[in-house]
């Protein structure tokens, strides 16, 4: 009974310390160079659960020309919320092979809902207006290292 108790202890601990690390913006994750044309963009790279779960949520400001990738192991439906997301962002659904397959623009502080319109793997989320100010819409591709084709 004493090593359940210890295990739950163990459990809310580990918990409580991510609760804290998520009450913060991560700033120092992995970056790739990605291109929509002519256009650079500086990612940085959300691929491991934690990553993703946290993605920009507490951020008050991101450059123009930065990103968030998330790079998930399989294809499926991704859905993406805002709640904790300060930014007005919006996120494009990519498939493998770089080919923007929808593109959604999110409210900052919402629980809304807002899902690619098939599996994808990848999910770049940039400061809201971004694509339309390029002129990129679903269709395009984006080039980097993390695309195939």
């Amino acid at each position: 009974m004493k090593s359940i108790f210890r295990g739950l202890a163990a459990l809310a601990l580990a918990a409580t310390g991510f609760l804290a690390s998520a009450q913060e913006a991560q700033m120092d994750l992995p970056r790739v160079a990605l291109n929509a044309g002519l256009h650079r963009i500086d990612a940085q790279v959300a691929a491991t659960p934690e990553q993703r779960m946290i993605g920009l949520m507490f951020r008050k400001d991101m450059p123009q020309l930065e990103g968030m990738l998330f790079v998930f192991e399989q294809p499926t439906v991704q859905c993406f919320w805002m709640k904790n997301t300060l930014l007005p962002l919006t996120a494009a659904f990519v498939d493998d092979d770089g080919t923007i397959v929808n593109l959604v623009d999110m409210k900052p502080q919402t629980t809304d809902s807002h899902c690619s319109k098939k599996p994808v793997r990848f999910v770049l989320e940039m400061n809201q207006g971004w694509f339309a100010k390029k002129g990129i819409k679903a269709g395009a591709k984006l080039g980097g290292p993390p695309f195939k084709g």
